[in-house]
């Protein structure tokens, strides 16, 4: 029987997206971000030979070492949760921070980029569904923490992110990345100086369908595309 490649696997994922794009009756792009939390460089190498060159990773250890390998060639995106001083390590060469949800963050981010004459892209990470075990500013904080982000001269903000529950309820899914697009809507009608909400992650191998007909067009898949993590 013949194994299925990396670079199949790509192809129907990005099938997938255009599928639903289509029932979505939208024109615009989605952003495919291969989460390479756990796999090995040579994976991650043939999906870059792909034409993939997001890359996300989870744990900054694991982006410094794949950053030692990989040079610039690939876009960095944290998608993890993001200890403040972890932020030198990635601050010179990361692409877009998907975790940015409190102001100790956004201080030592706003500072290390200084130091280093760069700004730095983020999105609010949100946590729509106030689940108890998972990061992000509830929906209600997000207009007050972004008020309070905007007085640092070196963060762009650049849109949100969420992770849906882990279930297979269309319904909650559907309400989980809708609630986040509203959000993102709410906030582009107040029309910041400094601040776009140009992107909104949110969708992942099991829902990313579901969250691009609500409206994602930044979507994270890592067993899509890489198959199971080996732990």
């Amino acid at each position: 029987m013949c194994k299925i490649s990396i670079k199949d696997n790509i192809v129907e994922i990005e099938n997938r997206i255009d599928q639903a794009i289509k029932r979505a009756d939208r024109e615009d792009k989605v952003t495919l971000v291969a989460v390479s939390k756990t796999q090995p460089i040579e994976k991650i190498i043939e999906a870059m030979n792909s034409d993939l060159l997001d890359i996300g990773e989870n744990k900054v250890q694991e982006l410094i070492d794949k950053m030692a390998i990989l040079n610039d060639r690939p876009r960095y995106h944290m998608i993890g949760h993001l200890q403040t001083n972890k932020v030198k390590y990635i601050a010179e060469r990361i692409h877009l921070i998907h975790s940015l949800d409190r102001m100790s963050l956004a201080a030592e981010l706003d500072k290390r980029a200084k130091v280093i004459n760069r700004s730095i892209d983020c999105l609010i990470q949100v946590n729509i569904s106030k689940e108890e075990t998972k990061f992000g500013l509830y929906k209600d904080d997000v207009i007050p923490f972004i008020e309070q982000v905007l007085a640092l001269s070196n963060i762009n903000i650049k849109g949100l992110m969420t992770i849906a529950p882990f279930v297979d309820d269309e319904k909650i899914l559907r309400e989980t990345f809708r609630g986040l697009y509203n959000l993102k809507e709410e906030i582009s009608r107040r029309n910041y100086k400094e601040l776009s909400m140009d992107i909104l992650s949110m969708g992942m191998t099991n829902d990313f369908e579901i969250a691009i007909e609500e409206g994602s067009n930044m979507i994270r898949v890592g067993t899509g595309i890489f198959g199971k993590r080996n732990y």
